[in-house]
């Protein structure tokens, strides 16, 4: 019967490190990551005594490299081991530092995700990266001084708003004052006969002052539309409809959020009908329509809307 023998080290196993290696790991307590020359011109990291190219011996010029980075390859730890350097996914990974010819094997930290989790879209070859250093005084001169890499800074989000005051206008007052009772208005043009909602004081085809109002209805019909992928406060959800809405009874449409359906279901010709806020919650602003619903109509055929894309 096979008998299992482990040999263990209590206190661990002790030995030389050597020049090259000695020095590579005393950079990195110090925050920096070096590699050695070879007599090929190559830059050799992490550094060894000779060049894995051909067996020969290395120069004694140390290159500092990096911080920076970029991933050659990885692979996907989606459910981590106690073992591991990380308790959440992460990637093994390939980097080879900026001014290296060679890559070293070290975790990348990709971010917070739960167990099981697939890899994140951005993680791909080429993604650069840098070291995540313990603080300097945990640094003992060893590989897991290095936390993991984690992937540069490319993008951010900043908190933005924008306050401002307008006075609005005879005509722009005027249909406010009307939103604010719960009606949509709109102007008349002399020459065209066209309907313009919200009404402007001047038909933007002829060119003529506008006075005669008109009242259109709350339902419309969508033109055209965008499906939106970044979170709008105004917003439901994401993703969510932006779109063109004619008004029955208007000839101009007017952009308004689109709710009430998966995204994927908006389409031109849509039916729709505005959705208010509660009464005690209105004001002179267009918000107090919170966005357009569908309704159970047939669409509209496309024909008939052309003109108003």
């Amino acid at each position: 019967m096979p008998t299992n023998h482990a040999l263990e080290f209590p206190g661990g196993y002790t030995r030389s490190v050597g020049p090259v290696i000695g020095r590579f790991l005393s950079e990195l307590r110090d925050g920096r990551l070096v590699g050695v020359r070879a007599a090929s011109g190559r830059v050799v990291f992490p550094p060894l005594e000779y060049d894995p190219a051909n067996g020969h011996a290395v120069t004694d010029e140390f290159v500092e490299v990096g911080p920076g980075g970029v991933v050659e390859s990885f692979a996907w730890v989606g459910e981590p081991l106690a073992s591991h350097p990380l308790d959440r996914p992460f990637a093994w990974a390939l980097i080879r530092p900026d001014g290296a010819d060679t890559a070293i094997l070290h975790a990348l930290d990709v971010g917070e995700f739960e167990r099981g989790a697939e890899p994140p879209k951005r993680l791909k070859v080429g993604m650069r990266v840098r070291p995540d250093y313990l603080p300097a005084a945990e640094r003992v001169g060893d590989i897991s001084d290095i936390r993991a890499f984690r992937p540069d800074v490319t993008m951010i989000t900043a908190p933005s708003r924008l306050e401002y005051d307008i006075k609005p206008g005879r005509a722009l007052g005027r249909f406010l004052e009307g939103i604010s009772e719960g009606r949509i208005l709109g102007h008349r043009c002399p020459v065209c006969a066209k309907v313009i909602v919200p009404m402007k004081g001047l038909c933007p085809k002829d060119g003529v002052p506008t006075t005669e109002e008109v009242e259109v209805a709350d339902t419309g019909t969508v033109t055209t539309f965008a499906v939106n992928n970044l979170p709008d406060p105004r917003a439901p959800q994401v993703p969510f409809v932006s779109a063109y809405v004619l008004l029955d009874g208007s000839d101009i449409a007017m952009v308004a959020l689109v709710a009430g359906m998966p995204a994927e279901e908006a389409r031109m010709g849509m039916r729709v009908r505005a959705v208010w806020k509660p009464r005690e919650e209105w004001g002179r602003t267009i918000s107090n329509i919170r966005w357009f619903e569908p309704i159970d109509e047939p669409d509209v055929p496309f024909d008939t809307i052309a003109e108003y894309m």
